[in-house]
């Protein structure tokens, strides 16, 4: 531990790295925090400090490690704070093995991290609810708490709707933040707490020596491990086993089901190409800064009450408890278009004085639901756009941050960069990607939120990578000219776009032989 600093990631991001002497400093540099008189439980309080990730709680020598932190916490008397929810989801059952064996699962047992399952937990938003009132302190009295999780993405909104700060942490470093339960601590330097006999304890006094973790290793973890329990992985179980399915070569689609929905992408599906509808009087949907991640377009976690899609959930009779997260209900386009750009971090400029999916229909100028607004839209048979800063679109390669915005009715996205992958995405999709000019935006070029926007060209004369002239026309007749570069890279790309998207083009490949 004295040869190499430990860090973490975050608050908002996994690639923003962080020196573990330097986590308090980047918490209040990132959010607006003050003092509450009174309060033990405040502004950087860790509420969640979860060992978690198919990736790192697959590696034995953090999660043995983590074990033999347990095990010297609990000789010197220390526990997590009150507030602090713990848990743990193993990347196998081979790690609950090994920590059997070793018998390092009694002492995280004792210090609150017992094996809540496997599989895709707090990470991807499944953290579940915080305790009634630490929920309800935060709620009073307008906190920034955080969550120090081993899993690898921490993108706003994702880990919980009440957790603003949220940082990636070894598993051996998600225990020591559940013990000192605040971000508000120079953990490297400072004292976690005091032993049964009131001595400090610092962190290096609990780390365990990489020779007593590869010891450990040694005496508990064999090769039969790995060889049993991968060997019968595909069998199931019998909750699995026994599930009614439905035989032949087609899918019978349940109608009913608020999880697998028949998606449109195939309605009115003909051999014939598509007939080119040029993209004339466009309104902007959403106009987003930078860094927008996929998160922000198609978040992954629980589903509010009050959002649409939650609406909907409950339009059909399933209860709140019963909701899940987005994650899960990825098979039900109903709830997923309802969920598009519905992160409750989202910050769409359209609307400024709001958080999450909000928008501004024109020209009623009525403030609404990004998916109400599209409704309408659609109604009127007005294309969308959305305008975007750097780096749009990046984090996760979520489909759905593609397949969203096109059911939604977006057509274009002008941005000032793209994520690669999320790029491809949105062709595949039949949405086009385009950007502006350098240090060009509708700030620069003068163009109101409320212009409507033509685009210039025809599918039938695309060309990767080709200027686009676009004509931006507020509501009194002013005209805006300005140009675009055409971020089709690559001459298949203007074949999807003329199919409508890759899969209508891959299906007529299909059907052609």
């Amino acid at each position: 531990m004295n040869l190499v600093e430990s860090s973490l990631a975050g608050p908002k991001r996994p690639q923003d790295k962080v020196r573990l002497s330097d986590v308090r400093d980047s918490f209040y540099n990132n959010f607006d925090t003050r003092k509450h008189d009174g309060l033990v439980f405040e502004d950087g309080s860790v509420v969640i400090a979860a060992i978690t990730s198919c990736t790192n709680t697959s590696n034995p020598s953090v999660m043995v490690g983590a074990g033999l932190m347990a095990r010297n916490l609990n000789k010197m008397g220390l526990k997590p704070k009150p507030w602090v929810k713990t848990s743990m989801a193993p990347g196998s059952k081979v790690v609950t093995k090994y920590l059997s064996n070793s018998k390092l699962d009694l002492e995280l047992d004792k210090i609150g991290f017992s094996t809540v399952g496997y599989g895709c937990t707090t990470c991807i938003g499944n953290s579940g609810p915080l305790p009634h009132d630490v929920s309800e302190l935060i709620e009073d009295n307008d906190l920034f708490v955080a969550s120090v999780l081993s899993g690898n993405r921490n993108f706003e909104g994702r880990i919980h709707p009440q957790v603003k700060a949220n940082y990636l942490a070894s598993p051996m470093l998600v225990v020591a933040y559940a013990i000192v339960g605040t971000l508000d601590i120079d953990l490297k330097n400072q004292p976690i707490g005091k032993d049964n006999e009131g001595k400090e304890i610092y962190l290096s006094d609990i780390w365990p020596s990489q020779e007593e973790i590869n010891m450990t290793i040694q005496n508990s973890i064999k090769p039969d491990m790995y060889n049993n329990t991968y060997s019968i992985a595909l069998k199931g179980n019998d909750d699995w086993n026994n599930l009614d399915s439905s035989s032949g070569k087609l899918f019978k689609w349940d109608i009913e089901s608020s999880y697998i929905q028949k998606v449109p992408f195939f309605d009115d599906f003909s051999l014939e190409m598509p007939q080119w509808v040029p993209i004339k009087e466009a309104r902007i949907l959403v106009e987003l800064g930078d860094t927008v991640t996929t998160d922000h377009i198609s978040p992954a976690g629980s589903i509010p009450e009050s959002a649409p899609s939650g609406q909907h959930l409950i339009s059909k009779d399933i209860p709140r408890s019963q909701f899940n997260s987005y994650g899960s209900r990825r098979g039900n386009h109903n709830v997923m278009i309802r969920g598009t750009f519905g992160n409750i971090r989202l910050k769409n400029l359209m609307t400024p004085d709001r958080e999450g999916d909000w928008t501004i229909h024109y020209p009623d100028k009525k403030v609404m639901r990004i998916f109400e607004a599209s409704e309408l839209y659609a109604q009127e048979k007005i294309p969308l756009i959305v305008i975007a800063g750097n780096e749009y679109g990046t984090g996760s390669s979520r489909d759905w941050a593609a397949k969203g915005p096109s059911l939604l009715g977006v057509r274009v996205v002008i941005a000032n960069g793209f994520e690669r992958i999320h790029r491809s995405n949105l062709i595949g999709m039949g949405v086009i990607p385009m950007e502006f000019h350098k240090n060009e935006n509708l700030e620069t070029l003068g163009i109101e939120k409320s212009y409507k926007f033509n685009f210039n060209f025809s599918i039938s004369d695309l060309k990767p990578r080709q200027k686009i002239k676009v004509e931006a026309i507020s509501d009194d007749g002013q005209k805006i000219e300005f140009e675009t570069l055409l971020r089709i890279d690559t001459p298949i790309e203007i074949e999807y776009l003329k199919n409508g998207g890759v899969l209508q083009y891959l299906l007529r490949q299909m059907l052609k032989k």
